[in-house]
């Protein structure tokens, strides 16, 4: 079984994860992940908090010589943003617990509903967990399932598709299906390192930036969509013998559970609902020599909660970030009072940096997948297990 744990506050001395279940040699590099965790930090419209913060990983088990040894990960990302807590956040008996007090509620937020549910009199108790800072832990482990996707030829890629009102155009190809036929894939992911926003369509970009411009200026902020794609994934990954093998659903509860996701769909998604079956469903032809395959890939690579051989697409909807800096109308905690919501360090727009934390989260599920069905203890024993199972299915080709 493949699982992971974190642990840390947002203004803590750090970020920590503890993974079990990787087997043993899988090469992991630090500037691998941290590439990663530099890109969750980057994208046009982000707050002041980036420019403290530099997300390094440091690794304290389960990794010797830069390779896994089968026993459980844990790593580490510091805060630097700590020495400026400290006092307020210290673990001991000496916290000053008057400072940075919290008592108005932010709406979208999980101050109210955590307080209520913990007993809470300072929010403060709430936010540091609740904060999507936490996703940088959640990066940096994605990031290592990412690294085995890759030594098994598949490659995954998150980008932007929609920030506010602009969305990517459909003559760009990158929405649905046409973007199934990028001819060069790590080019595309170049290509997406020098965006700003992770958006494949460079108009639409200028136009985002311009919103995200006037969203800052007026004290509010911007949601939008982000879409994960992956490519060479064989078919039989997740099962539909029960509810909670369906791959579907996996993929769905991991990216619901990074904050602001308020959507989740898989191919077409909610387009699906107002078509005829005719035109929602992709047919199926078959070729000697190529096997089984399909003209579109309106189901995004999945049927009956299992991977059917097609390219696998995922979008997220996600919400603006609620801290505003024209804050809503709020009532204090304490006394009952009308205020307006309180006022904490923010991001304009998060999309960017959700559509790596996306990345991260799928990367995850589908790597929990194929260790559930494959096994191994090593990287080898992996290897050969998934060659052999697509070794088989290629004989019914023949």
């Amino acid at each position: 079984m493949l699982r992971y744990l974190t642990s840390g506050e947002s203004h803590g001395p750090v970020l920590t994860a503890l993974v079990e279940g990787l087997p043993a040699g899988l090469p992991l590099d630090g500037d691998y992940i941290n590439k990663r965790l530099a890109r969750r930090q980057g994208g046009y419209g982000r707050g002041g908090r980036m420019a403290i913060e530099k997300d390094q990983v440091v690794f304290l088990s389960g990794v010797r010589g830069g390779i896994t040894i089968g026993s459980p990960i844990t790593l580490q990302i510091e805060n630097r943003d700590w020495v400026n807590w400290k006092e307020i956040m210290a673990p001991d008996e000496g916290a000053n617990l008057n400072q940075k007090v919290v008592t108005r509620p932010r709406p979208g937020h999980a101050d109210l509903a955590g307080a209520l549910k913990y007993g809470q009199r300072d929010i403060r108790n709430v936010l540091e967990r609740a904060s999507a800072r936490e996703t940088a832990a959640r990066v940096a482990v994605g990031s290592m399932a990412e690294k085995l996707l890759e030594i098994l030829g598949i490659i995954v890629i998150g980008y932007v598709l929609q920030i506010g009102r602009i969305t990517v155009s459909e003559e760009s190809g990158f929405i649905q299906e046409s973007q199934m036929e990028l001819p060069n894939l790590q080019k595309f992911k170049d290509a997406l390192s020098g965006s700003q926003l992770y958006c494949p369509d460079p108009k639409a970009e200028e136009d985002m930036k311009k919103e995200i411009d006037h969203a800052k200026a007026a004290g509010d902020s911007l949601g939008g969509v982000f879409q994960v794609c992956v490519f060479g994934l064989p078919p039989g990954l997740g099962s539909y013998v029960q509810w909670d093998r369906r791959l579907d659903g996996n993929l769905a509860r991991s990216l619901m559970s990074i904050p602001s996701i308020k959507g989740v769909e898989i191919g077409l998604g909610f387009a699906a609902s107002r078509l005829s079956g005719s035109l929602a469903h992709d047919e199926i032809y078959y070729e000697k020599g190529r096997g089984f395959y399909r003209l579109t890939n309106r189901a995004g690579g999945l049927e009956g909660g299992i991977t059917n051989g097609e390219p696998l697409v995922v979008r997220a909807a996600v919400k603006p970030i609620p801290t505003l800096y024209k804050p809503l109308h709020s009532v204090d905690l304490l006394t009952y009072e009308p205020q307006l919501a309180s006022v904490e360090r923010a991001d304009t727009c998060s999309v960017p940096a959700a559509s790596v934390i996306g990345e991260a989260a799928v990367a995850w599920e589908l790597s929990a997948a194929l260790l559930d069905k494959f096994g191994g203890d090593t990287v080898e024993e992996l290897k050969n297990n998934y060659d052999s199972y697509l070794l088989g299915i290629k004989k019914r080709s023949i």
